[in-house]
């Protein structure tokens, strides 16, 4: 990777506004990083054509020269599969919706074009995002810079490995269940899933019921997070959920984490089947911020697991967007994506009153743990990321894992709204990425930054990617 390449965002869009890089050598240098790189990872499934993006460039350098550079002014970005992005397909990972070509763009993209973006292209994703696997029956698995023959996870594992090998400096993610999570942690990237609403994520032709998923950002850095999320943030009309903007710069409070925090710390929140040495390694991650002088205990009640329950409605959710075609042209869709769509049709009033008790039991256990706790800890991931095509463990060093899988430690907060961040914790056995999440009270995405960045200054591991 070129040292350009390894720059973080934050770092690019310095040297392009203070006209030490432009924006045409930049996007130069990107296009041939995924031309010479990309065939090996999978990560795009589609490309602008160069001789519409340089002119983009130009145009770019040309505001920069005349003072009027936006924040994002001529930084490529990648856009996950799952996201629309005018003039490129949005194929959902599917060969139903393989010629599907939106006409707008979502609002996050819209927003981070306005601050001077400029979308290249889209990144893999597992079809309709229902795996933390990316592979799909309309394109090419994507493979992990670390070690070509695992995943880096999914569903935003395109993103996640564009990032990681350095062929973008910014991308689109999107976390429903550990989607952001898994492949930052597979990668050893930081990735953070903020809280619901945070970022506007309109729901397309249906109003959105399963409320779990979110869009945030997947970064080589905290910083980078920061910025990518002071372009997005803000309601919106088209997310009812949509949250006020916050009053303040997340890059401008980065640095001011509150002293003597309370940190706890849960291995396994009760029911998660840990590798061993990544528990070791991700408790060492976490005594980090004892060192840094805040409080540190053991949290030793169990959560309740709600793997089940999340997947049901997921698939409910889906069966209700999909209609007729999943009948109509049930031979374009995965095997392994129609059976998990099967959960969805054992819906009934009876299982929907017991999975709504369940998720406030889970609803009281958070509000527990957070009068307790101003941070909570834990391993992001339960386990090295399998093969490139899987299958996922369901069991690990002779234990079962539970039904929420390597989703274990991701999934709990996506039902409960709380925002949570992974971080690169150190590195496994295998000699890959291990990642140590931090989730915090509600709305308090702040928080949560601000102990990411405490912890990237003592663990720094911006600079240090794989090498194709």
């Amino acid at each position: 990777m070129s040292e350009l390449l390894k720059s973080s965002l934050c770092e690019l869009a310095r040297a392009i506004s203070e006209r030490r890089l432009s924006p045409v050598e930049l996007m130069q240098e990107t296009l041939q990083r995924i031309r010479s790189t990309d065939g090996h990872l999978g990560a795009f499934v589609a490309l602008r054509e160069e001789t519409d993006l340089l002119p983009r460039a130009r145009a770019a350098g040309e505001r920069i020269a005349h003072g009027r550079a936006r924040p994002l002014e001529g930084i490529p970005l990648a856009v996950k599969d799952l996201e629309d992005a005018a003039g490129l397909p949005t194929s959902h990972g599917s060969i139903a919706f393989r010629d599907h070509r939106p006409a707008r763009s979502s609002v996050q993209v819209e927003r981070l074009e306005a601050a001077g973006a400029i979308v290249v292209g889209k990144t893999n994703a597992p079809e309709f995002g229902y795996t933390a696997i990316t592979k799909n029956l309309l394109f090419p698995e994507t493979r992990n810079p670390w070690d070509l023959a695992r995943t880096p996870g999914g569903s935003s594992g395109g993103s996640a490995a564009a990032i990681a090998a350095g062929l973008v400096p910014m991308v689109t993610a999107s976390d429903g269940g550990g989607s952001i999570r898994i492949p930052a942690s597979f990668t050893g990237c930081f990735g953070l899933k903020p809280s619901y609403g945070r970022v506007p994520h309109e729901g397309g032709e249906l109003w959105v019921m399963d409320d779990t998923s979110v869009v945030g950002p997947l970064t080589r850095s905290v910083e980078d997070a920061a910025l990518q999320l002071d372009c997005s943030v803000g309601a919106h009309p088209l997310d009812p959920n949509s949250l006020p903007h916050p009053g303040f710069p997340y890059r401008g409070v980065l640095e001011e984490l509150p002293a003597r925090l309370r940190c706890c710390w849960s291995p396994d929140l009760g029911y998660a089947v840990v590798q061993d040495d990544i528990a070791e390694v991700a408790l060492a991650a976490a005594r980090v911020f004892e060192d840094l002088g805040h409080r540190f205990e053991e949290l030793d009640e169990a959560a309740p697991e709600l793997g089940i329950e999340w997947g049901i409605v997921g698939a409910f959710e889906l069966r209700a967007r999909l209609g007729r075609l999943l009948e109509e042209r049930s031979g374009d869709f995965g095997r392994a994506f129609l059976r998990g769509l099967e959960l969805g049709r054992h819906v009934t009033p009876e299982l929907w009153g017991r999975m709504r008790r369940r998720r406030e039991d889970l609803n009281r256990w958070c509000a527990q743990v957070f009068e307790r706790c101003d941070l909570l800890l834990t391993p992001t991931l339960p386990v090295d990321p399998p093969l490139a095509r899987g299958p996922l463990p369901t069991e690990w060093q002779g234990r079962k894992l539970p039904v929420s899988g390597v989703a274990s430690f991701t999934i709990p907060f996506n039902l409960s709204w709380h925002p949570a961040a992974t971080v690169r914790a150190g590195f496994s056995r295998a000699g890959l990425p291990v990642g140590l999440q931090i989730v915090a009270p509600r709305h308090r995405d702040d928080l949560v930054l601000q102990a990411a960045r405490a912890f990237e200054r003592e663990r720094p591991w911006a600079r240090s990617w794989p090498r194709i």
